[in-house]
């Protein structure tokens, strides 16, 4: 017997606020509002969508918590908000995220980022977190980086990581003496800053092409140096092709640096990452590795760049942060 299809319930209404803001539960149903109006993304000509989200007009719905004033009505007063918010955000996602735009074009990179506002608005009070999710929006929503997603995708975790390792935060590196007095039972974190990924791209070798090209344009612009000989002024680096690498994001002085890593050496700082100690995470990495090798060597040496890096640190007491 076939089911009667169920109607989905109807939306309720949203609550506007009062006339006037005697308490904090009024104020934070005003704030709802004027978040609902800035947070829709603009009609193709820059202005406020014509219908709110209850079916009834925008205008109308403006018009109870905004009054006009004698050069502008209700709804261009809210647009000139809107507007600002709309074009921040997107340029701050341009400048994130110059790598995805590059791959997918400025066209398809606006689509996503407007579709990626308008279901993951700024929820922080700083725009460097901005982007946090937009990686996981890209590989959820893969119609709008189509047929580049999985190069999309590692090039948005590429650089969100570096987001991150710019201005994470940093606890004090552990000593080459801390390490050798607690043996190999010591439990090593990494610093929080420090990012370390597997790609199926090198997007570290496209990042820095794109960063070539662009200092290049600069000092064209400046008369400085010369165009790039044998490219048209502007053009974008070729993709990359299909490559598995490992890679860490991290910081020295305040600047930003990419490092490959061999695969075992990924092993065992995923595996520091996830709390085990320092046997333990070298016995996991190194199970299946090659016995010809020298591993001890190779290990030692990681580690001896790992700790002049300032990437290992002593793990968090629990409870504190």
């Amino acid at each position: 017997m076939a089911k009667r299809p169920v109607k989905a319930p109807r939306r309720a209404r949203p609550k506007l606020s009062p006339p006037r803001i005697g308490s904090v539960r009024e104020l934070r149903q005003f704030q709802r509002v004027m978040a609902e109006a800035l947070f829709r993304p603009l009609t193709a000509g820059d202005g406020l969508q014509p219908t709110w989200s209850d079916g009834r007009t925008t205008r109308s719905v403006v018009e109870e918590f905004v009054k006009p004033n004698d050069r502008l009505t209700a709804m261009e007063r809210v647009e000139i908000y809107a507007r600002s918010y709309w074009f921040r955000v997107l340029d701050c996602l341009y400048d994130d995220y110059p790598g995805v735009h590059s791959i997918i074009g400025v066209k398809c990179f606006m689509k996503l980022t407007t579709a990626f506002l308008a279901e993951c608005p700024s929820e922080s009070f700083t725009l460097r977190n901005l982007g946090s999710r937009l990686p996981q929006f890209i590989t959820d929503n893969p119609a709008f980086t189509a047929p580049r997603t999985a190069l999309a995708v590692d090039m948005a975790w590429f650089e969100w990581a570096q987001v991150v390792a710019f201005d994470g935060m940093a606890l004090p590196p552990i000593t080459e003496d801390e390490i050798l007095d607690a043996g190999p039972a010591l439990k090593v974190a990494l610093q929080p800053y420090l990012g370390i990924m597997q790609c199926s791209y090198p997007v570290d070798e496209f990042a820095l092409a794109l960063k070539k090209r662009d200092s290049a344009l600069r000092g064209e612009s400046s008369n400085a140096v010369s165009a790039l000989k044998g490219k048209r002024a502007g053009a974008r680096p070729r993709l990359p092709r299909r490559e598995a690498i490992c890679v860490a994001v991290h910081r020295q002085q305040n600047m930003l640096f990419f490092k490959r890593l061999e695969p075992e050496a990924y092993a065992i700082l995923t595996a520091l990452r996830a709390g085990r100690t320092l046997s333990a995470a070298c016995v996991a990495a190194l199970r299946n590795a090659n016995p010809a090798i020298d591993w001890a060597a190779r290990v030692r040496e990681w580690f001896q760049a790992w700790q002049s890096l300032g990437w290992l640190c002593r793990r968090p007491a629990r409870g504190r942060s």
